[in-house]
């Protein structure tokens, strides 16, 4: 019986290191992209039952990761940019899914609260954001982490915008431009 537990050790040694490459996977394609995103793109983080989307611009890459530890992650992988920060969208439909049909949903919203505390967050109807999703892949990058979450409606949208310009100042910026002369030809 001895001989058997430095098997077993090995093993769960093995599987546990698989488990924590694959959720590094997701984290460092994360960091790799991140550079590279910027306004207009989107980080989303889905349930299983998620489609898998053929704009050309959506990427999907399956986490075998809590959904919560994976919002977590993208925040604060957004936290210590200063390029880009992100317009949050949740679903509307998330907020009266009832338990008995989803057993589960509400400790799921209390940690969703949680991860997203302190933070301004649009609540739209879940095809209304996956209409500004799909017009957004035909054109920019969208990166979506699928997880093996079985709840519905609690997809996580992040829309990239420009971390070191806001709307104020672009509204100034054209208000200047539309009353400055029109050069001379």
């Amino acid at each position: 019986m001895h001989r058997k537990c430095p098997h077993r050790l090995t093993l769960f040694l093995l599987l546990t290191a698989g488990v924590a490459a694959a959720e590094s996977a997701w984290q460092a394609k994360l960091q790799q992209q991140l550079p590279l995103l910027g306004h207009r793109n989107w980080i989303v983080v889905v349930d299983s039952a998620y489609p898998l989307q053929t704009a050309p611009g959506i990427e999907t890459i399956y986490v075998p990761a809590d959904q919560l530890e994976v919002v977590r992650g993208v925040l604060a992988a957004l936290g210590k940019t200063k390029h880009v920060q992100p317009t949050i969208y949740t679903d509307a439909e998330l907020n009266h899914v009832a338990e008995p049909h989803a057993p589960g949903i509400g400790a799921y919203r209390a940690g969703l609260s949680r991860a997203l505390e302190n933070r301004v967050v649009q609540v739209l109807p879940h095809e209304q954001i996956i209409a500004q999703l799909d017009e957004a892949g035909k054109t920019f990058k969208v990166l979506v982490f699928k997880t093996p979450l079985t709840l519905p409606y609690t997809s996580v949208f992040f829309q990239l915008e420009c971390g070191y310009w806001n709307a104020a100042a672009e509204q100034e910026l054209r208000a200047a431009m539309d009353s400055a002369p029109t050069p001379a030809p």
